[in-house]
């Protein structure tokens, strides 16, 4: 069986990779995470994905390795990762009683094919007070988290709907990836 590899430490691809049956390897990517705000969000994030699989890839060119990135965009600004609790508070402050768009993107490479694709799904959050902002940051990790929240998390009480993908909002598009896999291993 070909080693399988995900180009990411985060718990919630690796659960949710893990679910599809496969067994991997986690080797992240250490690549700089910048994004050119001239450009397409999707082609930039798809651009990121590409870029974390291949940097793992060229050490490990017998196996199938999978990148991905995750943003939140709202009015076609970018919500990363927050860098401490006050702007993870600006964020979820701004998200809120609002519809924006999580967007992911997957790269998966071997030695005989490589593929990007993106899937995005839209989250409405409830008009949620400073107080439960402030509450929710203490009491969850939200610094390694786009857009300051996981939607599996204690933060699903702020949701007041989902269009789309479940999993592409947790930051993999699980159907999507274990049909394009599948064409890996025949």
């Amino acid at each position: 069986m070909t080693r399988l590899i995900l180009a990411s430490n985060s718990p919630r691809r690796k659960e949710l990779l893990a679910d599809l049956g496969y067994s991997f390897e986690i080797i992240p990517s250490n690549i700089n995470e910048e994004i050119d705000l001239n450009n397409s969000i999707q082609n930039e994030i798809e651009k990121l994905s590409f870029s974390k699989a291949l940097s793992v890839f060229k050490d490990n060119k017998d196996a199938i390795v999978i990148g991905s990135d995750t943003v939140v965009i709202l009015n076609n600004k970018i919500y990363g990762k927050p860098k401490n609790k006050e702007e993870a508070k600006h964020m979820l402050q701004a998200l809120r009683n609002k519809t924006h768009v999580v967007l992911t993107a997957v790269t998966i490479i071997s030695n005989k094919q490589s593929e990007t694709f993106s899937e995005n799904a839209e989250v409405t959050f409830d008009n949620i007070s400073d107080e439960e902002i402030d509450k929710y940051i203490n009491e969850e990790n939200v610094l390694d988290k786009a857009g300051a929240y996981a939607i599996q998390g204690l933060a699903k009480k702020f949701i007041k709907s989902i269009n789309g993908d479940y999993f592409t909002i947790m930051g993999l598009p699980v159907h999507e990836l274990y049909v394009r896999l599948k064409k890996y291993y025949e």
